[in-house]
């Protein structure tokens, strides 16, 4: 039995609703059915012997072990999080039959931390956000009240008095939540850039920025509940849409407890060697996390042609809006029938469709970033980005602006193709399976005489994973393959071992070994193909590491080449 990690968890999380600190152990499921209850059992006797309220306690039996959590005040959430750690301590010492860590010294130095990180000003303010019915947010550093141009924040130190406070003044704004495996980063800045259309003040979280409108605050991963909190407290923003990755959701919880509208794009195999995502089942519970924001008051937006989405949407009782790739999906079929509204893919037309209407947004082709129509998967994220603006109150005349003049370079890294003097590129940021699947369908469509790939795997992903990507890429019939090393992805893997992988499957699948080509950098394996290419040929580049490092390369090419 091993300690995976001891954390706060400050939003709405797999457990708890409420902030709370949980314990992560690797363990065989008998281990947890013995640890659970041991460890309650020595939290209990901490909390009682620091004069501490009771708490709640839950447990989530995970692939490879089991989360364990209770909850605290937000202002005693790091005092807590040493409470876990010294339970689990006193457990395993007591399973081992070795001495346990001795309980005075550890309540007596649990009590200084808690002491030091008591905020009572802090405590008060939030139960009169409670009581007001205002929106908080909170952390380390800063406390606000309200979201966007109807927000106030202080330092978490010098809170006002809530008596002396205007409560009338902290208001929300319209906010939209994405997540999903796929789409996600490029149907929030679609959708950033329907509302900037329609005159809103847009703020944007998301896994490459923040940005107000056009200007860009800080780049970075900006996907967790720091970027939301960055974008909620904005005194311009006067509606938000907010990215959030798996990771964020699994180590903090959701960054905001109520939203306008909650979108998932789809569920699909990625980043599952990590506990708590280690299968399927489990990533789909993190994603469906985002649902408990709309679920009081608001909309949740699901992709009725993703049947994971399909079944767990069956015990959800909040409003749902479907979107889906095909008209006749029986899911919304139904739902259309009931008195829903949908956005569908029909033909060649985006579809807004109710009971009694069809309103016809705009033809596929008519949209820069579906390169014609060939791109069904940047379809499938302008459906979503139409229904999450929809929620945001864009009208379908917004919609249609915004969809049909953001141009490939305002999606940097997301499915762009360049011509180079008589050969083309396209780059994406495709790294699974289910991203990559789509990228080469849509790259089967672009005619080409000869295909290269130019593309690398970080090391955290299983082999079996590396495989199965390198057989979709193959899939579509490529002349040559030039891999990078990624060396800031290795991530525990040895220096080429990655590579080893894959030129093991390419030569399985039956490439030449001449064919296959190791490079240590992105941009090396970008200048070799550019080299390798002729006329009419395709080079296709994942860019992995980064896009805009690519793009500035491919932008410096193009002068010189055509």
């Amino acid at each position: 039995m091993e300690c995976l990690d001891a954390r706060r968890l400050t939003g709405p999380s797999l457990l708890f609703d409420e902030p709370a600190a949980v314990l992560d152990v690797l363990c065989t499921t008998a281990e947890a059915a013995a640890f659970v209850p041991a460890w309650q059992a020595r939290v209990e006797q901490m909390l009682a012997a620091l004069g501490w309220a009771p708490a709640q306690y839950r447990h989530c039996e995970l692939k490879g072990g089991v989360s364990v959590a209770f909850t605290a005040p937000i202002d005693a959430l790091y005092a807590a999080t040493e409470i876990n750690e010294w339970a689990f301590a006193t457990v395993l010492a007591e399973q081992q039959g070795t001495v346990p860590p001795d309980l005075q010294d550890a309540q007596s130095n649990i009590a200084t931390s808690a002491a030091e990180e008591r905020n009572d000003a802090l405590l008060a303010l939030q139960a009169a956000a409670v009581e007001h019915g205002a929106r908080f947010l909170w952390d380390d550093d800063t406390a606000s009240l309200g979201f966007g141009c109807s927000s106030s924040s202080w330092p978490v130190r010098e809170l006002p008095a809530p008596a002396a406070l205007d409560w009338s003044r902290f208001a929300d704004v319209p906010v939209g939540i994405v997540t999903g495996t796929n789409g996600k980063t490029t149907t929030v800045r679609l959708a950033a850039h329907i509302l900037r259309g329609a005159g809103k003040t847009v703020g944007l979280s998301s896994t490459d920025w923040i940005a107000v409108n056009n200007t860009v605050l800080d780049r970075g991963d900006w996907s967790g509940p720091g970027g939301a909190r960055a974008v909620l407290r904005h005194p311009d923003v006067d509606v938000a849409v907010l990215e959030c990755a798996r990771g964020g959701l699994l180590r903090r919880g959701l960054g905001v407890n109520q939203a306008n509208a909650a979108l998932i794009t789809n569920i699909a195999a990625d980043h599952l060697g990590d506990f708590g995502s280690r299968s399927i089942d489990e990533l789909l519970n993190i994603k469906w996390l985002i649902s408990r924001s709309v679920r009081d008051a608001g909309t949740l937006i699901l992709n009725a042609d993703d049947p994971r989405l399909v079944t767990k949407a069956r015990d959800y009782d909040g409003k749902l809006c479907w979107f889906s790739l095909d008209a006749r999906n029986t899911v919304v079929e139904r739902h259309v029938a009931n008195g829903g509204t949908a956005f569908v893919y029909d033909g060649d037309k985006l579809l807004q469709v109710s009971r009694d209407t069809s309103i016809e947004i705009c033809a596929a082709q008519d949209i820069p970033i579906t390169l014609g129509g060939a791109a069904l998967h940047n379809i499938a994220n302008a459906l979503a980005a139409a229904v999450l603006t929809s929620m945001l109150g864009a009208s379908i005349d917004d919609i249609r602006a915004g969809l049909t003049t953001m141009s490939q370079d305002e999606n940097p890294g997301r499915c762009n193709v360049y011509e180079i003097g008589t050969r083309k590129v396209l780059v994406d940021f495709a790294h699974n399976p289910h991203a990559m699947q789509a990228l080469f369908d849509m790259a089967q469509a672009l005619p080409a005489r000869r295909r290269a790939l130019c593309f690398g795997q970080a090391g955290d992903r299983p082999d079996e994973l590396i495989r199965e990507m390198t057989r979709a890429a193959f899939a579509i019939g490529l002349d040559q393959v030039f891999v990078s090393e990624l060396a800031p992805y290795h991530r525990g893997r040895q220096h080429g071992e990655v590579f080893a992988l894959i030129r093991d499957e390419l030569l399985r699948l039956g490439l030449d070994a001449s064919r296959i080509v190791h490079h240590e950098l992105e941009s090396e394996t970008l200048d070799a193909a550019m080299r390798w290419a002729q006329d009419g040929d395709l080079v296709i580049m994942l860019a992995l590491g980064g896009a805009a490092p690519i793009h500035a390369q491919i932008r410096a090419l193009t002068p010189a080449t055509g």
